[in-house]
């Protein structure tokens, strides 16, 4: 990313307020007011961005108090995350979030055979297979081709994990591939702060990128305008008494531009075909390990 003109940034991971919206963060009290550990350096990442720096990436901590135990999860990763400014069309950061992560897994096979070869021997697995360019799918067309292999999915409601499964065969036997993104997301199931497709309010400019069937992460164009931002807060239910500093970060003036974060763990598993994510974690937190 260095390569690319990216700024590395390190954002506080003690935080006032929830980073994602919701209730899924570790709360503590910071001296005599409360905190939490952050879900995502989202707000710091934008807020990077608004003041002056075109492209910033952080490798680092992440924490979701997710009572989830299912093979996929867990409630401390290592996060990517990355956020860049775009000229014209927020592809422009789906193309380059495609040909990073391509260029990722080409160095994990060339860089680290002997590592793979290990791993292969104690947990074998095919190799992962991964199209140059990415293949590049309208949410309602994986719609379509999931509707002509018998499934159901409603193009307004997001992708089950079943759907999201099935899609990735189907991509996989048309495309040869087990690396694709979907874009052009339900409103639905995407949160306030996500851009509106102009041609069409029931979508949004947003993405998922996909690993042998399964979502590694989700990403789309934020919301840069700060009347708009306010106003899709309120249409979602939400406070806007509690977004004070995210919305008036974008009154200083904000370019449009458009992110995501990864799960390092979950890419590790994903390429290596891995049963469970905690093999891919040296120390793994779920909601029954806090230690050692």
């Amino acid at each position: 990313m260095l390569m690319n003109d990216f700024v590395e940034i390190h954002t506080p991971k003690m935080i006032g307020g929830s980073s994602e919206g919701g209730a899924n963060v570790f709360h503590f009290k910071y001296f005599d007011q409360p905190g939490c550990l952050a879900q995502s350096p989202q707000l710091y990442k934008q807020m990077a961005i608004c003041g002056g720096f075109p492209r910033v990436f952080e490798i680092g901590p992440v924490f979701r108090a997710e009572n989830s135990k299912t093979n996929r999860h867990l409630c401390e990763f290592t996060g990517l995350d990355m956020e860049m400014e775009f000229k014209n069309h927020y592809f422009e950061v789906l193309d380059y979030i495609g040909s990073m992560l391509v260029f990722l897994f080409k160095n994990i096979k060339e860089r680290h055979a002997k590592e793979l070869s290990v791993i292969n021997d104690q947990y074998p697995f095919e190799d992962f297979v991964c199209a140059d360019p990415v293949v590049k799918i309208n949410f309602r067309e994986g719609v379509k081709m999931l509707a002509d292999a018998g499934y159901k999915q409603d193009e307004l409601e997001d992708l089950s994990t079943e759907t999201e499964k099935a899609l990735g065969r189907i991509v996989k036997e048309k495309y040869n591939t087990d690396f694709y993104m979907l874009y052009g997301y339900p409103v639905s199931a995407r949160p306030f702060y996500t851009m509106l497709d102009p041609k069409d309010n029931r979508f949004t400019n947003s993405y998922d990128f996909f690993m042998r069937g399964e979502e590694i992460t989700s990403g789309a164009q934020r919301i840069h305008d700060p009347v708009m931002l306010e106003q899709r807060a309120k249409d979602c239910g939400l406070d806007v008494n509690t977004l004070g500093e995210y919305i008036n970060a974008m009154k200083y003036g904000a370019p449009c531009h458009a992110g995501a974060g990864f799960g390092l763990e979950r890419i590790v598993k994903f390429y290596c075909n891995l049963h469970n994510i905690r093999k891919a974690s040296l120390f793994p937190r779920d909601p029954q390990r806090l230690a050692p």
